[in-house]
């Protein structure tokens, strides 16, 4: 591919050219900012969590840490009880919650496809998660009353008002369910207001996909007496296939990375609290590789099942 041509004994760009130096353009600020601003901050967090500090009135020193600069991983690993166990916790809850982050996502964007009346209010209103999940709004559901009272409900004793904002509570005094039956449901419907607003994103990737697929292939295979379940499992969630793969990893990643996640508040507690700046190192980049292991596992099984269609 050519990306010069003379022309009038002058060299300039061909198409292919410019649309090279409009992409160098485009990721040159991503390439800055990882370059000069993260990748430095990145390496002395990696050497931080080989060392132990020691904060004094004139800065800081840096001593390497027992088992040749192991120790801070050892004692994350082999020590800490707690570390295990939120790490541990938080595999579980990713495992639970991933699919139905994505089974929400996609049949939500399925509804808002559909033609109907009020259809733009109903796509602004299931982005409002988005918003929502911002650090302001966040700020303010952490102090309003409501959402406290529904909190501290179950550790209220007696009182219908208690039993009736209590899922558990709830089944348990108006129904005679098994204990794992209302462990399971309670769980289901207290993880509902998660599901939806970690689901925004999500939402909106899957409907620009379903709005991509050509109607002319609906339409072939109508004439060919295809019924829309058929349609949907031969045509609607194979074209969708990448954006699953996306959503998959960005749901992952959105899901570890969030600041109510208990593992980053402990590591930030660790850090900037207890001023363990070695050990709290160590813990985030014992965290990062699980997320990378984990993000190569759900891609190396989703991919398989990924459909691209060329329409040439």
């Amino acid at each position: 591919m050519y990306y010069f041509k003379k022309r009038n004994r002058k060299w300039s760009l061909t198409m292919a050219g410019k649309e090279s130096v409009a992409g160098i353009l485009f990721v040159m600020p991503f390439l800055i900012g990882f370059f000069f601003i993260f990748l430095p901050l990145i390496a002395e967090s990696l050497r931080y969590s080989f060392s132990d500090m020691e904060v004094s009135a004139g800065g800081y020193t840096l001593t390497r840490t027992s088992d040749n600069g192991l120790g801070n991983y050892i004692r994350a690993v082999a020590i800490d009880p707690d570390f295990n166990l939120m790490l541990l916790t938080n595999l579980v809850q990713m495992v639970a919650q991933v699919p139905l982050v994505l089974i929400f996502s996609f049949f939500a964007a399925n509804l808002l496809n559909q033609n109907f009346h009020g259809r733009t209010a109903a796509r602004s209103i299931l982005f409002l998660p988005v918003i929502v999940s911002s650090g302001v709004i966040v700020a303010l559901e952490s102090s309003d009353l409501l959402v406290a009272t529904m909190n501290t409900t179950s550790d209220l004793s007696g009182g219908e008002l208690a039993s009736f904002l209590n899922v558990a509570g709830f089944l348990t005094e108006y129904t005679s369910l098994p204990a794992s039956v209302v462990g399971a449901l309670s769980s289901a419907v207290n993880g509902l207001y998660d599901i939806v607003i970690a689901s925004g994103v999500q939402i909106l990737i899957f409907l620009a996909g379903l709005q991509s697929i050509s109607p002319s292939l609906y339409e072939a295979s109508s004439m060919e007496g295809a019924t829309q379940w058929e349609s949907f499992w031969k045509i609607t969630l194979p074209m969708v296939s990448p954006l699953i793969l996306v959503n998959s990893v960005y749901t992952v990643i959105d899901l570890f990375t969030n600041e109510n996640n208990e593992m980053m508040q402990e590591i930030k507690t660790t850090i900037f609290t207890e001023i363990e700046y070695g050990y709290g190192s160590a813990m985030a980049w014992i965290y990062f590789v699980c997320i990378a292991l984990l993000l190569i596992l759900v891609g190396g099984i989703v991919s398989r099942y990924v459909f691209y269609y060329d329409e040439r």
